[in-house]
């Protein structure tokens, strides 16, 4: 009988692994050196980073002055990005940036709107008592009334404040992404469901996440519109 060969699926001693060796991180600049240049030759004497530049375009990109004048071309091309007259209106964007940037990547920490009554019909709740199946706005004979949230049978939020809407993300308030993705859904074509509800309780450990979420995006919508608000005109 032959000795199994090196490699062999039955080899009785399996090759010698080359130790793992650790593994490294390079964090890169997604800002060039030759973008950051074009920007600091317009600010002679003043100093600019990377990071500045960075939170200047998020600023720049939420300016209502720059969406309206530019909207042609953004329905056709990338955003292109200009440089402001001033350093001071430089500094106003990109503090703009950063503050704006805070809200959205921690959303999900940012305080809860305190402005809402919350009815549970003076009874108390256990956390399956949290569960949601789809939310959905009250109703003024046969209007939509965007101030009340039922949020499931036993739970129904009111005096929502209706300038919560005005935030707008890829075409919808950021309010409506949270209602139509905290559900419980089903894909016709696969039969594969979506439970939100899976997501809060294995997840994040909360059965309470989806209507706590819903409660802060109220408050991400209403400060990013307050500082958006507060943006200098776009003088390029």
């Amino acid at each position: 009988m032959n000795e199994p060969t090196t490699g062999d699926l039955f080899a009785s001693a399996q090759p010698e692994q080359p130790p793992k060796q650790a593994r490294t991180l390079t964090r890169r600049d997604g800002i060039t050196d030759e973008g950051l240049a074009h920007f600091q030759s317009a600010y002679p004497g003043e100093t600019l980073t990377k990071e500045d530049l960075f939170y200047y375009i998020y600023g720049i990109l939420h300016s209502p002055d720059y969406r309206e004048r530019y909207a042609d071309n953004l329905n056709k091309e990338l955003p292109r990005i200009p440089r402001v007259k001033t350093f001071a209106d430089f500094q106003a964007f990109s503090q703009a940036g950063r503050e704006l940037g805070e809200l959205h990547v921690n959303y999900e920490s940012v305080p809860m709107y305190a402005g809402v009554k919350i009815d549970t019909g003076n009874k108390p709740l256990t956390d399956a008592d949290y569960r949601v199946e789809k939310m959905k706005y009250g109703k003024k004979g046969k209007e939509k009334d965007l101030s009340t949230l039922h949020y499931n049978h036993r739970i129904t939020v009111t005096d929502i404040p209706l300038e919560a809407y005005g935030y707008v993300v890829n075409g919808k308030p950021a309010l409506d992404w949270v209602v139509e993705r905290q559900s419980v859904r089903v894909d016709k074509a696969s039969g594969i469901v979506s439970d939100a509800n899976d997501w809060a309780i294995e997840t994040m450990g909360n059965p309470k996440y989806p209507l706590e979420l819903f409660l802060r995006v109220i408050t991400v919508s209403l400060e990013t519109q307050k500082i958006v608000n507060n943006l200098p005109p776009l003088d390029i």
